[in-house]
């Protein structure tokens, strides 16, 4: 997730992400950061003004790193409902890939120690704006029925969010089958023409 900065860099940002999960935003300080990262803290003031400034670089390298991660998917789809398909299983395939982003992203989308600037640029940097292009694409199409699209795109990622949660705690396999049914349900959710289950 991190390839775009420097080793000591990334040392920085894995290790803060790893410790924030492990023992919540309160209990990481620049001190733990540099012990377990392995990086000098003025090497870390190089490159950071404070914690917070580590925490927002953390937040926009996550969001830029997922965006480009599912607009893959968008972009290889040949029409609306693949996209749909490739769009939202890149979406789920990082959230098993990476399962440390996903919970820092949920954790803290909302939360004022990220700046809006930070949120702002990460919406329309990552996969938010382009999926609500899809969603306006198939209404404007007549696929889909007319509803606000960022509220349309917000309702079925939040569904990925709760079975992912539940994946992640154990309480259920995310198998093919399941992930089929989860796509097939959401868009049946908001399209016209029904995606019947025997469809491939």
């Amino acid at each position: 997730m991190f390839g775009r900065y420097n080793k000591a860099q990334q040392a920085v940002l894995e290790t803060t992400l790893r410790i924030i999960i492990q023992k919540e935003l309160q209990a990481t300080s620049m001190a733990l950061i540099a012990k377990e990262s392995g990086v000098s803290t003025g090497n870390i003031y190089h490159y950071f003004r404070s914690k917070e400034d580590i925490v927002n670089e953390l937040y926009r390298a996550i969001v830029t790193f997922n965006g480009d991660f599912v607009i893959q998917g968008l972009n290889q789809g040949k029409d609306i409902r693949q996209k749909f398909e490739l769009g939202w299983g890149k979406v789920i395939e990082l959230s098993r890939m990476y399962p440390q982003g996903f919970q820092f992203i949920e954790q803290y989308s909302f939360s004022p120690y990220i700046n809006e600037e930070i949120k702002k640029e990460a919406y329309t940097g990552g996969w938010c704006a382009p999926m609500n292009k899809l969603y306006q694409d198939a209404m404007d199409e007549g696929l889909f029925i007319a509803l606000d699209p960022q509220l349309a795109v917000q309702m079925h990622y939040g569904s990925i969010v709760f079975l992912m949660k539940g994946h992640l705690q154990g309480q259920f396999e995310l198998t093919d089958a399941f992930i089929r049914q989860l796509l097939q349900s959401s868009w049946n959710s908001v399209s016209r023409t029904p995606w019947d289950a025997g469809e491939s």
